[in-house]
């Protein structure tokens, strides 16, 4: 009879199990010293060890060689555990047998002396979901247990657990298990099983098995189904899901507005016969992503990647705003939630989803809002946005043939303002530098008498290399280029942001008033965001 890998691969002893040093070490102390609890609690997302660990404690307990506090596996009372021979240890299923009848009959059982073992040991699993009455019946047990009775309670809601119950117990937080260890996992057990799997495609599936040791492994033995080597592209197909190349694809194509690259992958993901809302998902983590890399510093310690997905992951998040990845994301999630209830247009709701996440101006919300917002921010900073310069004013005509010349002129003016006018300097056009907001904080601690001169102060780089500053006023710049002290400090600073020696020659100064209309546009935007926040919080 086949056995399923997951049952056949279960832990024995503590040793055996993977990715929980904190709660394995303490009960193997417990049980070796013979201090253990008359009640345990174990909770924590499924598929991380608590039955389990529950039957190695019931093994622990009544063995009669332990080693190192852990059951030996080869005495009677171990044997009968394993078989499920012996009546003294009861595995109950709140799920199914969750009326308080059945807690009355454990109550009125545990009167009772073990007929086999040393120890009476029930295992409650979902104890959630238990009724009230059943709570208030099992707490009575609870309160005044008997010395040969031990309760597990294992559950993955505990916060529907009255907390009667729950301070009545000694609790174990069980974590999710990291990707590494469940990979280490997967490739112990293929190459025991004789599977063959390659690294990345056991990396993916732990990363799908989201913590969960026993999803991990019964994810693989479906692989393992297909008799062929396993690789990422075969867990692709095996699970329906798309490749990680699929949904950065996806996003690029998001970002460049090319709605032909849009519809010819989702084209692909239905044709394909792949979940469309299991496609979304992976989109929707791939974002996730994208975002832990745009504002973590150190992304790696929370992404398990290869060195190529980091870089792949790092390129297309540079191409999108923190406010961008934070719209796309709740709209994804949106997406997902409506193919649940719409499994017939679920092809319709993800187009719709894809092209609103190419143009904000199609969605109201106020995450589309912010989005837009950050990208007029965006373009301010770089300097894309520049001021024309008026015309000349034109003095009256002496005579008819000056009027004619003037009429023609004229023409060639109004031409004129049809012309975007580009900032230039000695060295030609210029460049925005976004560091120097960073760089007039340093500079002003050391020297807080420049605060005023500096804090409205813009940088530019010129295309001859050169450094210009510009000022709101002469005084000023009369201020800043009269000292000698004041340019080193700019040398120093400026030859720091910029990693190349700079010298005072290399720096320009100059005074305009058009950071006036810029700032004024600054504090319009401004008054935006600060109305857009206030409205989100009424």
């Amino acid at each position: 009879m086949h056995q399923a890998l997951y049952r056949k691969w279960r832990p024995a002893t503590f040793d055996d199990v993977m990715g929980q040093d904190h709660i394995t070490s303490v009960l193997r102390y417990e049980c070796e010293h013979g201090k253990f609890s008359h009640a345990y609690l174990f909770c924590g997302s499924r598929g991380t060890g608590k039955t389990t660990c529950a039957k190695i404690l019931a093994k622990a307990v009544n063995c009669t060689s332990p080693v190192n506090g852990s059951p030996c596996g080869k005495c009677p009372s171990c044997i009968a555990i394993e078989e499920g021979s012996t009546a003294d240890v009861l595995e109950m299923d709140a799920a199914s047998n969750n009326r308080v009848d059945d807690i009355r009959e454990i109550r009125d059982e545990v009167i009772y002396s073990p007929t086999m073992l040393k120890y009476r040991v029930y295992i409650v699993d979902e104890v959630h979901m238990l009724t009230t009455s059943a709570f208030n019946a099992l707490l009575k047990t609870l309160e005044e247990p008997p010395a040969h009775v031990v309760f597990i309670l294992a559950t993955t809601e505990l916060h529907k657990l009255p907390s009667t119950i729950i301070s009545r117990c000694q609790r174990f937080d069980f974590r999710r298990i990291s990707i590494p260890v469940i990979t280490e996992r997967l490739l112990k057990i293929a190459e025991n099983e004789g599977i063959g799997i390659d690294t990345g495609a056991a990396q993916l599936i732990a990363r799908l098995a989201m913590g969960g040791m026993r999803d991990a492994v019964s994810l693989l033995e479906l692989c393992a189904g297909a008799r062929q080597h396993i690789t990422e592209t075969l867990v692709a197909d095996s699970l329906g899901i798309s490749g990680r190349d699929s949904t950065a694809s996806l996003a690029e194509a998001i970002h460049n507005k090319d709605f032909e690259k849009i519809f010819a992958t989702v084209a692909e993901v239905v044709s394909s016969s792949k979940d469309i809302s299991v496609f979304v998902q992976d989109l929707l983590s791939f974002y996730r992503d994208m975002l832990v890399v745009k504002t973590s510093k150190d992304a790696r310690k929370y992404l398990d990647f290869t060195e190529s997905e980091m870089e792949q992951t790092e390129r297309i998040a540079s191409l999108f705003s923190k406010e961008t990845l934070i719209y796309h994301c709740k709209l994804l999630d949106q997406t997902y939630a409506q193919i649940q209830r719409s499994v017939s247009s679920a092809r319709l709701i993800a187009e719709m989803a894809f092209i609103k996440m190419c143009d904000e101006d199609l969605d109201d919300s106020s995450e589309a809002l912010a989005s837009r917002v950050a990208a007029i921010e965006d373009r301010l900073d770089a300097g894309l946005y520049t001021v024309q310069a008026s015309p000349a004013p034109i003095a009256a005509p002496k005579n008819k043939a000056e009027k004619v010349e003037q009429t023609s002129g004229s023409d060639k003016t109004e031409e004129a303002k049809s012309e975007p006018a580009i900032a230039q300097s000695s060295g030609g056009k210029k460049r925005a530098l976004t560091y120097w907001i960073e760089a007039v904080d340093k500079i002003c601690r050391d020297d807080p008498s420049l605060t005023g001169f500096l804090k409205s102060s813009r940088i530019y780089r010129s295309e001859n290399g050169n450094i210009v500053i510009r000022l709101e006023s002469d005084f000023s710049k009369l201020m800043l280029t009269s000292r000698k002290s004041t340019l080193e400090t700019l040398v120093k600073v400026l030859s720091a942001y910029e990693k190349r020696p700079m010298t005072e020659a290399n720096i320009e100064f100059e005074v305009s008033h058009e950071n006036d209309i810029i700032d004024e546009g600054r504090e319009n935007l401004d008054e935006i965001i600060n109305n857009f926040n206030t409205n989100s919080e009424d």
